[in-house]
């Protein structure tokens, strides 16, 4: 199952049911597991642990150095991948910055053609990220979350459960779990779509909805809506949504922004 013009290190460890296609370089202590393909061209550099079933696309590069002006290539870190995941033509993702570390990606995410994962990445699992997403250094992903293309995102962030964010947007703020995002730093209300996909009840798609008026569109501050959420009880699954927001990165939290007009 190995081409014949793959390049591959004798530390990797590959099962005899992964595919190996033309051209492919396997470049360190690799670890792939049954069932993996992976396509003509790619590299797998490094330490990269990669999930039974994952598929690496065309021309895609896993594992390389970080783009971290202050990072030593000597310093061993590496890139895990769950099962399952499909990563297509000229993704990359890059290892971790610090030694001992790893970017990591859960099980069953499917990352369009040109999307990068940058270094100290982590994400859940079945994520869908569109052509040409771009994640900066250190960002969290949570899981069920769909990005469309071209969005792009700033270091340190994060990103909650079951978002939809749209395309071409900007984002250097925490997008909280259930929200849909467009545009810079803006919410745009609830997925109210992916949540009744994704089996969320009647009830508690109704509770999620009146907690994040009351957090986003009650007129108050966000530490001051968080206070009043806080004087009662909540589901678990509002509950959620209440304790990212009370906890957010030193990035902030995305808000809902009246009018049509462009943000400074």
């Amino acid at each position: 199952m190995i081409h014949p013009t793959a390049l591959i290190h004798p530390s990797a460890q590959i099962d005899p049911t992964a595919e190996i296609g033309p051209y492919v370089i396997v470049d360190g202590p690799a670890k792939i597991a049954a069932g993996c393909r992976i396509e003509a061209q790619a590299q797998i550099v490094g330490h990269v642990e990669m999930g039974a079933g994952t598929v690496i696309g065309r021309a895609a590069i896993i594992g390389g150095d970080p783009q971290d002006l202050g990072f030593k290539p000597e310093t061993e870190s590496g890139v895990i991948l769950g099962a399952g995941n499909v990563l297509r033509e000229h993704v990359t993702v890059h290892r971790a910055s610090k030694a001992g570390a790893f970017t990591r990606m859960g099980d069953g995410n499917f990352l369009m053609a040109g999307a990068h994962l940058a270094h100290d990445v982590v994400m859940g699992d079945k994520n869908i990220l569109a052509n040409a997403c771009l994640l900066a250094g250190h960002i969290t992903v949570g899981s069920h979350t769909f990005i469309g293309g071209g969005a792009v995102f700033h270091q340190f962030m994060r990103i909650g459960d079951y978002c939809v964010v749209q395309g071409n947007g900007g984002f250097g703020k925490d997008i909280p779990h259930y929200c849909a995002a467009h545009r810079i730093n803006r919410l745009m209300g609830l997925n109210v779509i992916g949540l009744r996909r994704q089996g969320f009840s009647k009830e508690q798609r109704a509770e999620i909805k009146e907690l994040f008026k009351m957090l986003f569109v009650s007129g108050l501050n966000l530490s001051q809506a968080v206070a009043v959420a806080r004087g009662r009880e909540w589901t678990p699954a509002a509950q959620r949504l209440l304790d990212f927001v009370a906890t957010p990165s030193k990035r902030g939290i995305c808000a809902v922004r009246a009018g049509g007009g462009s943000e400074e």
